[in-house]
Parts: structure tokens; sequence; C-alpha cells
């Protein structure tokens, strides 16, 4: 074996932070990947299957590619086209999105294939050439190092360290910093940046011709507005948007919060009791019905997700007596609500985490009433629907208290609902389900589904304040059509199948 000189060892360093800073840069591009796709799909664990699957199935071509091509003469300009190359269609993922996303909403796709198709159109292609890079700059090192284990024991562990880097990097601080359209500008002039040192022997034709092709490609971005955040506020949790809700409200001014791409609540300037939707208007009957108007007044309140913070307003300007405690996961959801949805906080417990962290921590907390309105469309946070939930929340729970929780899911046989049913009935008397209206074909809809020691008597629900509604309690012909009820699990913390549950949606137009 021989050792290399000292230029030979700065030319293997130098490969050896290619590779560190190319693994690092994909791993960025495919947290990133999650941000810009979940203003179209959201943020499930199919949309995440599709990143990764995508981006590996990329990385593992790459890498194959990159071991033919180091076999069959590449060299070190080869590398530098690879890197140029990977950060033109880096960028050419923005330019991919605002044509491709036009497209696929029209359709009719499911959820699980538009996840796939534009994770597909966007980042497939980068990361096979950024896959490209490692073996190849690892067999150009062994050319110069003999020492095969030690050379390829080293840009594994560089690579594995960039992966994790960037990850971590991603993840904690990037997002919530820069911007999901920032973040891949800043991959595709790093990767530009990584490609110069080895263009120093390259004909210049070339290097100005993909320049030529970066700048181009910008400004087509540009023109298809693929610049323009569709996030007022991007956080590690969401993509945050307000948009103007006024035509929903009958008078006034209102605003609604979107969280990636689901319409959370809406808030009305002048008049907070407003209850524009009609499931939260329903949790807030429910308290009604359960305590009656006067003793609701006096109420103590625990909500699970804030969000638009709607119905907590709306029992401040109510109920001036109520206490109301509020987990919010996400500090800039709260932030938002301050700054644009008419929301103040300085008479509610707000804690910053997740609510059944909170709960636990929470031990000699007493509540009448905890609601749940932290599922995020078709995103359901499983440890929150499970049996040893429905424990915790039991034992936070007065004697006479009241549960209350919004699922989507399906109709007529919203199999998630009837889980869910069935494993409040493990730890509660009497368990309901109810809808604002019965719908005459499939479709998708938002349920409420109450929990207590204590039975609601009639099956029709009218509104007593607010606008005329009618909610409809379905327990009866709800248990008794589609899965029977014995096919269904209890969920545990052990076993929360929900994607399963709700695969109607997911594998539907409708969930979309």
């Amino acid at each position: 074996m021989t050792a290399p000189d000292d230029i030979d060892r700065y030319r293997i360093a130098w490969f050896g932070a290619t590779i560190f800073l190319s693994s690092a840069i994909l791993l960025v591009i495919e947290i990133t990947a999650g941000r810009l796709i979940a203003p179209y799909v959201g943020v499930s664990i199919y949309s995440w299957t599709s990143i990764i699957g995508v981006i590996l199935a990329g990385l593992s071509l790459g890498n194959w590619l990159g071991g033919r091509w180091a076999d069959r003469g590449g060299n070190e300009k080869s590398a530098g086209i690879v890197l140029a190359l990977a950060g033109v269609f880096c960028l050419f993922s923005l330019l991919a999105l605002s044509l491709v996303a036009p497209l696929l909403q029209k359709s009719r796709l499911d959820l699980v294939s538009a996840s796939f198709l534009y994770v597909l159109s966007m980042f497939f292609v980068p990361s096979v050439l950024i896959g490209i890079v490692t073996p190849l700059l690892t067999t150009l090192a062994l050319r110069l190092d003999d020492r095969a284990g030690h050379i390829v024991g080293r840009m594994h562990a560089l690579g594995a360290l960039g992966s994790i880097i960037g990850t971590f990097l991603t993840g904690y601080v990037l997002i919530q910093y820069f911007g999901s359209r920032n973040i891949i500008l800043a991959c595709s002039l790093a990767l530009f940046v990584l490609a110069v040192p080895f263009f120093q022997r390259m004909p210049k034709t070339p290097v100005v011709a993909l320049l030529g092709a970066a700048i181009g490609l910008g400004a087509l971005i540009e023109a298809r507005g693929g610049w323009a955040n569709p996030c007022d506020r991007e956080s590690n949790y969401f993509c945050l948007r307000v948009v103007d809700a006024s035509h929903e409200a009958p008078f006034g001014k209102a605003k609604a919060l979107i969280l990636d791409h689901l319409l959370h609540s809406i808030n009305h300037e002048s008049e907070p009791a407003m209850l524009l939707s009609p499931y939260v208007h329903l949790m807030d009957e429910l308290v009604l019905d359960h305590f009656g108007q006067e003793a609701a007044s006096e109420l103590d309140y625990f909500f699970a997700g804030g969000g638009a913070y709607t119905q907590p307003r709306a029992i401040q300007a109510l109920s001036p007596g109520a206490k109301v405690t509020v987990a919010e996961i996400d500090s800039a959801v709260t932030q938002l609500a301050v700054d644009e949805l008419f929301v103040s906080i300085d008479d509610m417990h707000v804690f910053h985490h997740d609510a059944r962290t909170v709960l636990e921590r929470l031990q000699d907390a007493r509540f009448d009433v905890v609601v749940t309105d932290a599922f995020h469309d078709i995103a359901v946070p499983y440890h929150l629907v499970t049996q040893e939930f429905a424990q915790l929340v039991k034992s936070r729970m007065n004697a006479s208290g009241l549960f209350v929780t919004n699922v989507v899911d399906a109709f007529p046989d919203p199999k998630m609902v009837k889980s869910l049913a069935k494993t409040l009935k493990a730890e509660f008397d009497h368990v309901d389900i109810w809808v604002d209206d019965i719908p005459q074909r499939r479709r998708r809809m938002t349920y409420v589904v109450s929990a207590s020691g204590r039975e609601i008597r009639d099956d029709v629900l009218d509104a007593r304040r607010g606008f005329e509604r009618r909610w409809y309690r379905i327990n009866v012909p709800l248990m008794s059509v589609g899965t029977p009820m014995n096919e269904l699990p209890v969920f545990t913390d052990d076993f929360v199948p929900v994607e399963r549950m709700i695969s109607s949606l997911l594998l539907t137009p409708e969930g979309l």
C-alpha cells in the first residue's frame, strides 16, 4: 500500500468535504420537500413516505450510476458537471412545483398518488445527481490512496455525518428562520459552489452554459411566481396563512387560519362569540346541553390544540368567569392568532407543548371540559386517540366532566370515528357521535365525538345561541352499517392503525 503525498491528501480531504456537504444538502432538500408540498397535500405519513421513498430511490440509482461512471473513466470534471447539474435541477424543483401544482389540484387523484407525483417531479432528478457524487469521488480517492478500507470507511462516515447534520439543521433551524424557497435557492447555490473547484481545468463553454441555464431557470421561476411563498409564516410544524373570510360572515370582517392546506377556523373581528364553523359551534352547544347555560359560565376548560383560538376566544367573551387552559404545540400559531386573528391570550393559561404532555404534568388539575381540536385534517396525532390518553383525560376531569373531540373521516362508514368511539367507550359510560348533516352520497366530513358519565337524552340538538343550527346524534345508524364494530380495534399506544382506518380518504379523491 502507498500513502498519499501532501497534495493528494488535500485532494482526498476535498473529496471528503464534498461528499459531506452534498449529503447534508440532500437531507436539507428532503426535509424542505415536506414543507413545499404541505400547502397542497398536507402532512401525513403518506406524504413523508413519498418523499423518503422517491429520494432514496433516486439516491440508489445515483449510487449505481456513479459507480459505473467511475469505472468507465469518470474524473474530477465529471464530479463538477454532476454537482452543477444537481444545482440546476434543485432550482428546477420550484419551477416544477409551479407547473405541476395547478394540474394536480384540478385532477381527481387521491392524496397518495398526488403526493408521489409532486415529489417525483420535483426531487427525483436532484437526488439521482447527488447520489452519483459519493461513489464517483470515493473511487477517485482510491486512485490517490489504495488503502480501500480506510478511504471507503471515511467517505461513508462523512456522507452519513453530513446527512445527520443536514437533518437536524433543517428541522431545528432553517425552516422557521429562512423559509422553504430560500432554503432551496441556498442549496442550489451551494451545489454550484461545490462544483467550482472541479472546473479548474475545464473549458469555459460548458461552465458558462450551466450558469446560463441556472439564470434562465431563475427567470422562468420568477415569471411563474415560483419564488412566492404561499405561507405567511413557516414554523417547525406548519405553513401558516391568514386569509380574508368576510364572505363567510353575515356582516363585518372575518379572517380564517389555514394550516398547510386545511382551513382550521374562522374568527370574526367584532363578534368573538360568532362561531362560523359548525363543528366548533356544536362543541359549544354540547357544553351548554351538558351543564346548562348558567353553570357553563363558570367552567374550567382545557383545550388540546389552539389553532385560531376560536372557541377559547368565544368562551372568554360569553363567560368571563370561565377558566381557559390551552396546549398549543406551535408558538408561531399562537403568535399569528394574536397578531392577525383578533385573539388576546392575556386571561388564558397557554402552554406551548404537546397536549398530552401538558395534561400529564397538570397532576392536580381537574377540568370540567376537555376539548381536543388538534386533528390536522387527515393527519391524526396518534397519541391523542388512544385508550391511554382517554384514561389520562378522565383522570384530569371532574366527575361530571365532558370530553369532546372532532375527527375528519369518510361517510357513511367512518372506521376511524367508530374505532375512536369504541376506544372512548372503554373509559366513559356514554359516548356519542354528532354531525350537522346527513349526506346523501359518499363524502368526507367532520364528526364530533362526545364522552362523559352523563347521558344526552335527545338525538337532535338545536342551537341555544348563535346561528340557527341543528345537529344529529347518529350512534345507532352508524354502528349498524358498514364495518362491524367487532372488527374494529380499540386504539392503544401500542396499536393505532389510523391510516388504515381512514384509507378511503387517502386512496380516493375525497382525501384532498
